[in-house]
């Protein structure tokens, strides 16, 4: 899942790298321009993980999914503290997806997850002959891994996006409502 997901979030880095520029410049106060470079040379690292730990699973790639994910935790925590949520954090090259406590904590227990595969990780074969010796021919692994992958694309996008537009509309929900 977090292999997935690191490379639908490079390739989507890849192609529009603006809103990951901007934030990126906006937290460290880097000029635009190299750092939207930067962006696209990062975005192709990025998929060259994901991709390769998912093509070799091993101790080694689950390592450097693990420490990418790390690193997006630090990032977006340290954008925060220098000015709440950053307008977007362009994760998968879309515009308007704020970057939110929420999302730090899944990058952090992404790291931690993946850091624990790379502990039990095989040294040799393939993610194809690991899905053979699964339950159903690992159908169901891939199954609940992409279910997984989508709820946390909702929760860094959608969930995101709809807290600000709360933020925006000053609604809040009072749990208590007055009585009449």
């Amino acid at each position: 899942m977090a292999c997935g997901l690191l490379t639908v979030a490079g390739v989507s880095k890849a192609v529009r790298p603006d809103d990951t520029a901007r934030a990126l410049a906006s937290a460290t106060g880097i000029n635009l321009r190299p750092v939207r470079a930067s962006v696209r040379v990062g975005s192709v690292v990025e998929v060259a993980v994901g991709l390769t730990a998912l093509v070799a699973p091993r101790p080694w790639s689950a390592g450097l999914v693990a420490v990418s994910y790390a690193l997006f935790a630090v990032f977006v925590g340290y954008a925060r503290s220098r000015g709440g949520a950053i307008a977007s954090c362009g994760c998968f090259g879309t515009p308007d997806t704020p970057a939110t406590s929420v999302h730090v904590v899944i990058n952090v227990v992404l790291a931690l997850s993946v850091t624990a595969v790379a502990w039990s990780a095989p040294s040799s074969g393939t993610l194809v002959g690991i899905l053979a010796h699964q339950p159903g021919a690992g159908i169901p692994l891939v199954a609940v891994s992409a279910l997984g992958a989508w709820l946390v694309y909702l929760a860094i996008s959608v969930l995101a996006a709809l807290q600000a537009a709360r933020t925006l509309t000053g609604i809040t929900f009072d749990r208590h409502t007055p009585s009449t």
